[in-house]
């Protein structure tokens, strides 16, 4: 056996053993966490202990995505601590809100490396894989991971069924978060998806106007679809995750209309991020590369916008206004 043989070796052994070493710990750190939970139960007498296989799902399956996604490129490293934490929110408090963001994140991963080379050509801060940082993370998942904390202090961790007329704020708040990260969803499906597919030029929302690819504020029929059927996506997630993890869904009002509130989050979602981004994003045509950029320069040609906002605020004012105001639609609008 040569060097190289060994080295190879070498390295699926390490690995084999950091996979045992990263277990090993998420099982013990989840033991010690319903330890201490069953404690401060017995010590106060109200709150319900959460299951130790409640604390191993909350650890184990975040660690394993943000592993995963690390290696692909997805997030860098200040991003897979971010999405770490997040993850680790979301899954304890509800099931249903793990799935809704990992249908987030898993399609949107797979639609920004999707039409790579023709993306580069239009964007030019294009990173391959997305290489989303913690900023990024924090602007689409921190809004959720709020939630996700008052509705565990609101009725613990477990699922519930939206019913507003027996549980109007714990209610509330799954749909707030629901539209939250449906809206990021219709986004990014809206960003990638748009480009590569439609046909046409992109027209300002503020005016009508055909702008270059890559125009913040610029959309397109094909764009506005895929922003409803990545909100639908995630509605679905977090409803077949109703389905499979409520009992008592019977007893309260219907569930169906989570998929279509999903839906109308992701295109409202995406027109308002395009409303903002045309007033609060600066876009303009760069002659010397031939793109849209977002800085001004001596040789940039401006289309739209002010410099008051980059993307990242965009994105988390648009998920903010998403959660203040859909949920008391939804409340007036959905079948008793």
């Amino acid at each position: 056996m040569n060097s190289e043989d060994t080295a190879v070796l070498m390295k699926e052994y390490v690995k084999m053993m950091m996979d045992m070493v990263i277990l090993c710990a998420t099982l013990a750190l989840s033991l010690c966490f319903w330890l201490i939970s069953l404690a401060i139960s017995t010590y106060y007498g109200t709150l319900q202990p959460v299951s130790p296989w409640r604390w191993l799902y909350s650890i184990l399956i975040p660690v394993v995505v943000t592993s995963r996604a690390l290696k692909r490129r997805s997030l860098d490293r200040s991003g897979a601590l971010g999405a770490l934490l997040v993850g680790f929110v979301l899954t304890m408090a509800n099931y249903s809100f793990f799935s809704s963001l990992l249908a987030f994140f898993y399609t949107s991963s797979k639609l920004t490396r999707w039409g790579a080379a023709k993306k580069k050509q239009i964007d030019p801060e294009y990173k391959e894989g997305g290489q989303r940082n913690w900023v990024q993370v924090f602007c689409n998942g921190g809004v959720p991971t709020e939630l996700a904390l008052l509705y565990m202090i609101e009725v613990g961790p477990g699922e519930i069924p939206i019913d507003f007329g027996k549980q109007y704020s714990a209610s509330w708040m799954c749909l707030a978060l629901l539209g939250a990260l449906a809206c990021s969803t219709g986004d990014t499906w809206a960003s990638e998806v748009g480009p590569i597919l439609s046909q046409s030029q992109p027209r300002l929302i503020t005016t009508w106007k055909e702008v270059p690819a890559g125009t913040n504020g610029g959309v397109t029929p094909v764009g506005l679809v895929a922003s409803f059927l990545g909100g639908l996506t995630v509605g679905v997630a977090y409803f077949v995750t109703q389905l499979l993890m409520v009992n008592d869904r019977h007893l309260a009002d219907p569930q169906w209309p989570i998929m279509m509130y999903g839906g109308v989050a992701g295109f409202l979602g995406s027109l308002l991020d395009s409303f903002l981004g045309a007033h609060m994003q600066y876009s303009g045509f760069d002659s010397s590369i031939g793109k849209v950029v977002s800085y001004e320069s001596s040789t940039t040609q401006r289309i739209c916008g002010k410099p008051i906002l980059d993307n990242n605020a965009v994105n988390l004012f648009s998920s903010l206004l998403i959660t203040l105001i859909l949920p008391g639609l939804a409340w007036g609008a959905w079948p008793r």
